[in-house]
């Protein structure tokens, strides 16, 4: 108590640049906006299907943030973290309240939203800028500043749509940070970026709040948000349950995730125990996908030789641009090599990270059946596996608003569950849970668990180190398109682990 006063009495000393006063926002759910969602409805409007009502994300919500300090935003998917930063960076209105801010707001959203995927990089950055207020002579200034710090190379003149995740997110944040924001938000955007650049984007914060006025960041990571917060506010339906120092909020977050019952043994993410068969399901030879850049040819992938037997669990790993989502493509057979070949010998579904496939006018419900067109899933398959798939995302408050109203996490949920519940032969995971809450997370990964003991094949792409060597029975490590290393996965992820502290 006595810790919370002193901190209180120090936080009334410094000066306020953001304040919140009784704040709230509405949305209508079960509603339909335009005619694409109209003729959806024909397909899958069902009897019983929920009339519309009011939803308040947020509501009577107070909050003060000062001058030069990090903050922190954590709490579970649909807590209404997203809905708060889109009023503080003017996005939404609210419907009570109101915000103050003292500067203008520069907002990332996850995976740089505004960014036109036609376009290229450079280009991107020039409308980013643009949209942001910012004259065409000081982007010209910062332009190559802001070109290096991404790491990006030649990529930053390819076309976005060939950008992985990470490599958006890598340059949403390079773009943002260096164009002189007074107040920064950056929602889940840094969740899909490496080790070595989610250290230089940490220290360019740092930076950033003794030139600018603060740094808001909405993170699901309590480690990250421990290490580089200066305070830390947990939100949990659309209220603050917790606000102070970050080690005793994360702990008060932590606590309250729900336990999972208890099966026969206590869950916990152990290797595979699906026998390893000599039966070839992936076969990989001399595959090469080749883009030009400019006139010059550019290798996101470049003869590629390796096999994937029946029971393997198999991480790929390595940093933004190393080609692994453009792996994933080719596995998905949305991308064709342009030499070599990919035999894959069985169903295929993918989960490409956030909902990947979805249509942001139609309600979660409506995706739930257009996902499963994608995926050639009959539809008295999707109607019979439609409340697993609700129960299992934990949104069901949500599942008749349109999906433009989902944060990034809300959407993973529903697309890892769409995915996981239809179970394929080989299940693709590309960093489709790094908006994931806690509780979330643990559900996920055994899901993920069973799978592993059912499918013929799991291939992981994922940053984090700890996940792959708990669960993958082998991990590809990827660079510059090409394979590094391919093997036991303690052994690969430690090659890598060194590498990055080498470069670092």
């Amino acid at each position: 108590m006595v810790q919370e006063q002193v901190t209180h009495e120090k936080q009334e000393n410094r000066e306020v640049v953001l304040e919140v006063k009784d704040l709230g926002v509405s949305f209508r759910a079960g509603t339909t906006e335009d005619y694409k969602s109209k003729v959806f409805n024909l397909f899958s409007k069902k009897d019983d299907e929920p009339k519309e009502k009011e939803f308040w994300p947020l509501r009577n919500l107070d909050l003060k943030g000062y001058q030069g300090e990090i903050l922190g935003i954590i709490g579970s998917n649909g807590s209404g973290k997203t809905t708060l930063c889109k009023l503080i960076s003017g996005i939404l209105k609210p419907d009570e309240g109101s915000v103050y801010t003292d500067g203008e707001v520069s907002a990332l959203f996850s995976l740089g939203m505004g960014f036109n995927k036609e376009l290229t990089g450079r280009e991107n950055v020039y409308l980013n800028g643009m949209m942001l207020g910012i004259p065409k002579d000081t982007i010209d200034e910062y332009f190559e500043t802001i070109h290096e710090f991404s790491g990006l190379g030649e990529f930053i003149e390819q076309p976005m749509k060939y950008y992985s995740s990470g490599m958006k997110a890598r340059l949403g944040f390079s773009v943002t940070s260096h164009l002189n924001p007074e107040i920064l938000i950056l929602d889940e955007a840094l969740n899909t970026g490496d080790a070595q650049f989610g250290k230089k984007a940490a220290d360019k914060m740092k930076q950033l709040v003794k030139q600018a006025k603060m740094v808001i960041i909405v993170t699901h990571s309590l480690n990250y948000a421990k290490r580089n917060c200066d305070r830390l506010v947990w939100l949990d339906q659309g209220e603050i349950k917790g606000d102070g120092d970050p080690k005793e909020v994360a702990k008060m977050y932590r606590d309250s995730v729900p336990k999972r019952p208890k099966r026969q043994r206590s869950f916990e993410l152990v290797k595979a125990n699906a026998e390893v068969k000599d039966n070839v399901i992936v076969k990989a030879d001399d595959a090469t996908v080749e883009y030009k850049l400019g006139r010059k040819p550019f290798h996101a992938l470049k003869d590629l030789d390796f096999e994937i037997r029946e029971g393997e669990v198999v991480g790929i790993i390595g940093h933004n641009g190393a080609g692994k989502s453009t792996l994933c493509k080719l596995l998905t057979n949305i991308l064709r090599p342009d030499q070599g070949s990919i035999l894959i010998q069985g169903d295929t579904s993918a989960l490409l990270g956030y909902g990947t496939g979805f249509n942001a006018q139609l309600s979660g419900r409506d995706n739930i059946y257009l996902n499963g067109m994608l995926l050639n899933i009959p539809k008295d398959v999707v109607d019979r596996e439609l409340e697993n798939i609700i129960d299992f995302s934990g949104i069901r408050k949500s599942i008749d608003k349109p999906v433009k109203y989902y944060s990034s996490g809300m959407a993973a949920r529903l697309g890892f569950s769409i995915a996981a519940q239809l179970k394929p032969d080989i299940f693709i995971i590309d960093e489709a849970l790094s908006t994931g809450d806690m509780a979330f997370k643990e559900k996920a990964s055994e899901k993920i668990q069973e799978m592993m003991e059912s499918a013929k094949a799991v291939i992981i792409v994922s940053h984090s180190m700890r996940f792959v060597k708990q669960v993958c029975t082998r991990a590809i490590w990827m660079e510059q398109g090409q394979i590094v290393s391919d093997g036991e996965a303690e052994e690969v992820v430690e090659q890598y682990k060194e590498s990055v502290k080498r470069k670092g």
